[in-house]
């Protein structure tokens, strides 16, 4: 890793890639998982509530399994901050890789935009996947589910938001990062403000609408979202402008 990362003529992009593969393996396994449990309830828990055969057991209860789907699937967000908090910056800020990166041929700038963007990538598109699934189950299944869509643990997956709440959460840990520039503390900052955001926009913001509706709820939490995670963004690289010098090498 620290070869590639100082390599003059190595991508920025390729060695973060290769330094976060356990990471993307991590993601990749769990949207397998995610998309196959929703899969297992659309084809084969919600046919057989429909004409019930067997008996009831609450580990395959349609319903509570599409509960616990829809809790986990509204916490990603979280996990997304602290493991950008920890590891995407604040550790390596703190064990001076990126410092070394800088004296080379990586500007900071560069440094933390190659960051983001390969964590920004699959995190978008697989939350989209997740979002889009989950909508497809949750609306196609609405004979035999009791969820409302104004419960946070589906209000939260089944839609836009999702993947605007996992960009904040993404933003958070960065400028977490760079502000702490140490991966536990960053950890824990990013971690409580983005479960802060979640419950926020998850249980709250709707009840502001007078009129209930779930595609407005949506998208004014969506865009409110990404509002603060472009501020987000733009203070952690003006906080890490600030502290390094015009050559790109920490002061």
């Amino acid at each position: 890793m620290t070869t590639l990362a100082l390599s003059p003529t190595a991508r920025p992009q390729r060695a973060v890639l290769r330094l976060h593969r356990p990471a993307l393996t991590v993601w990749s396994a769990f949207l397998l998982l995610a998309v196959g449990a929703l899969l297992w309830v659309h084809l084969f828990r919600a046919p057989s509530e429909r004409h019930p055969v067997d008996q009831y057991f609450v580990l395959t209860d349609v319903n509570n399994v599409m509960n616990f789907l829809g809790e986990v699937l509204s916490y990603v967000s979280v996990a997304v901050a602290a493991w950008a908090g920890a590891a995407l910056i604040g550790r390596e800020l703190e064990s001076g890789t990126a410092r070394l990166a800088w004296t080379q041929s990586v500007t900071p700038a560069r440094w933390l935009t190659a960051q983001l963007t390969a964590a920004a990538v699959p995190l978008t598109a697989g939350t989209t996947l997740l979002g889009l699934v989950y909508a497809w189950v949750w609306t196609g299944d609405q004979d035999v589910l009791v969820t409302n869509w104004s419960y946070d643990r589906a209000l939260v997956p089944a839609g836009p938001m999702s993947v605007a709440l996992v960009l904040f959460a993404l933003a958070a840990g960065t400028l977490a990062g760079v502000a702490l520039g140490r991966a536990l503390p960053a950890l824990a900052a990013a971690a409580a403000v983005t479960y802060a955001a979640r419950y926020f926009f998850g249980r709250t913001w709707g009840n502001i609408w007078p009129d209930r509706h779930f595609w407005p709820v949506q998208l004014t939490a969506t865009a409110v979202l990404l509002a603060l995670t472009a501020l987000a963004l733009a203070a952690a690289f003006a906080l890490l402008g600030r502290r390094t010098d015009i050559k790109g090498a920490a002061v």
